[in-house]
């Protein structure tokens, strides 16, 4: 998907997402993260990433720059716009957000995992689900006991095979 010159993502060896722009930031646990529109995808398949995830640093620089240029009337206003952009909003769409229920709390059917990290410390599946555009992160162990047959398609699209030759038989 990675296309020359474009700043991607990787989500592993084989997997690039093309950053479309940076919608949003934030601060947790000390560590910056980006919610991100990915090209190719829709609004609902945009995800938060850590920044260290991102090779975007053109984007990222523009985007910072933009949060600049919009200064709060308040006292200490550079911080607030560093912590969350979204923070200058009511706690009440923050809330509605963080409250939509995400991963197989939806109640959705997987259909098949596009990629995965493991930039939280654990295992994460990008699962895609029927009937809908929107994919987002689920934890990898439940993936294994809710669709297993899903995860084992991922890994079987990405396996590779080594042919012997009598070369090696010899060894």
């Amino acid at each position: 998907m990675g296309k020359d010159k474009k700043p991607v993502v990787e989500e592993e060896e084989e997997e690039e997402y093309t950053v479309e722009k940076i919608v949003k930031k934030r601060i947790v646990k000390g560590k910056t993260e980006y919610y991100i529109k990915w090209e190719g995808y829709t609004e609902d398949d945009n995800t938060w990433e850590p920044e260290e995830n991102l090779t975007c640093p053109e984007i990222i620089s523009a985007f910072e720059e933009k949060l600049k240029e919009k200064p709060e009337s308040t006292p200490g206003a550079k911080r607030k716009a560093g912590e969350d952009v979204s923070s200058s909003k009511k706690n009440k769409s923050k809330k509605d957000d963080d409250s939509k229920p995400k991963g197989f709390d939806r109640g959705l059917d997987p259909e098949r995992i596009i990629g995965a990290t493991d930039s939280s410390g654990e295992l994460m599946f990008l699962m895609k689900w029927k009937g809908t555009d929107e994919a987002d992160l689920v934890p990898s162990r439940q993936a294994n006991v809710k669709c297993p047959h899903v995860v084992i398609g991922f890994y079987e699209e990405r396996l590779t095979w080594h042919t012997s030759t009598d070369d090696d038989k010899e060894d």
